[in-house]
C-alpha cells in the first residue's frame, strides 16, 4: 500500500513540475508586425500598393509579397524566380529573402511570390524602404522599389 502512495506521489509532483515549467517556458518566436504595405514602383510593369507577410521560426523567416505588379497573362505555379533584399535596420546591411514558389496566377491578377525564405538575427529591424523585389519570369526580370516606408514599420524578429 506504501509502494501505491509514494507512486502517486511522485507522479503528482511530476505532473505539477511539468505544469509550473509550461507556464513559465518562453513564448514562441514571433516577427511584428506579421504584416505591412508599401507603396512599389515596377517601372513599365505597373505601380502600386503590395503587402508583405512574414513568419518566423528561429532564425528562419520567410516573406510572401503580394505585389503591385498584375501578371499580364497567366502564370503557372511555382514559375517566378523571387529575391527580395530589404534594408536591415540593426546591421546596416541587407538582408535577402528569395525562393521560386507562387501560385497560379490569371492574366490580370496581381502577381504573388513566396514564402520566400530567409534568415533572421533576434534583434533584426525589417524595411523594404531601400530594398528591392526582383521578379524574374521567362527570363524577364522586372525589379520593384518601395517609394516610401513600410507601414506600419519595419519587421522586428524576436
Amino acid at each position: 500500500m506504501r509502494t501505491k502512495r509514494i507512486g502517486a506521489g511522485a507522479a503528482m509532483a511530476a505532473g505539477a513540475l511539468a505544469a509550473v515549467s509550461l507556464a513559465f517556458a518562453p513564448s514562441a518566436l514571433a516577427v511584428s508586425p506579421d504584416t505591412a504595405t508599401i507603396n512599389a514602383d515596377c517601372g513599365a510593369f505597373g505601380s502600386g500598393s503590395a503587402t508583405l507577410t512574414a513568419t518566423q521560426d528561429g532564425t528562419a523567416a520567410t516573406i510572401t509579397v503580394t505585389s503591385a505588379v498584375t501578371a499580364p497573362i497567366a502564370l503557372s505555379a511555382n514559375s517566378i524566380s523571387s529575391s527580395l533584399t530589404l534594408v536591415n535596420n540593426t546591421t546596416g546591411g541587407t538582408s535577402t529573402f528569395s525562393g521560386n514558389e507562387n501560385p497560379a496566377i490569371a492574366a490580370g491578377d496581381p502577381v504573388t511570390v513566396g514564402p520566400l525564405n530567409g534568415t533572421v538575427a533576434s534583434g533584426d529591424s525589417l524595411e523594404a524602404y531601400g530594398g528591392t523585389l526582383q521578379l524574374t519570369v521567362f527570363g524577364v526580370t522586372v525589379t520593384c522599389t518601395a517609394t516610401g516606408p513600410q507601414s506600419p514599420g519595419p519587421f522586428l524578429f524576436d
